[in-house]
């Protein structure tokens, strides 16, 4: 699936709802890392993110590790396209770190085009999210400024 890539000057527009969701996923398994993807809808544009698809974490060390559930992550990817969406951003959260990708996230990153957006959980009163896109030559991320928007 080719997700687009956004453009790369200004911030990248994420509406209110979709972050929330992310967020209250994030803080219903606070001891652990959640993990999903996002998609848009081409027709409304390819800067667009509409839906989130929470993916099961199944790393053993959930607590900071995240692995998704290949067979969720196939069959939510296998919807997307028979929906006609694509894939634009890809999340995790980090419920005992800064909302910065570690190296093993760049390593195991596989999808360059997609945003990668990251939650912390290890702030006082607010929660954190980070986005970042992956220089797949260097295998770094760089970070990416994020705004929300209202729907």
């Amino acid at each position: 699936m080719n997700a687009q890539t956004p453009p790369a000057s200004g911030p990248v527009s994420l509406p209110r709802m979709l972050v929330n969701r992310i967020l209250t996923l994030a803080q219903s398994k606070a001891e652990e890392e959640i993990c999903g993807l996002v998609s848009t809808n081409p027709e409304q544009g390819h800067t667009h993110p509409e839906l989130v698809w929470p993916i099961r974490n199944v790393a053993r060390e959930r607590g900071h590790l995240f692995q998704m559930d290949a067979a969720e992550q196939i069959d939510a990817l296998r919807q997307m396209r028979e929906q006609g969406r694509e894939l634009f951003a890809i999340y995790h959260s980090h419920p005992h770190a800064p909302a910065v990708p570690s190296q093993r996230d760049a390593d195991e990153a596989a999808y360059p085009e997609a945003l990668y957006l990251i939650i912390s959980l290890n702030t006082k009163a607010v929660l954190e999210m980070q986005g970042y896109r992956l220089d797949p030559s260097e295998k770094k991320f760089h970070s990416v400024a994020l705004e929300v928007i209202e729907d």
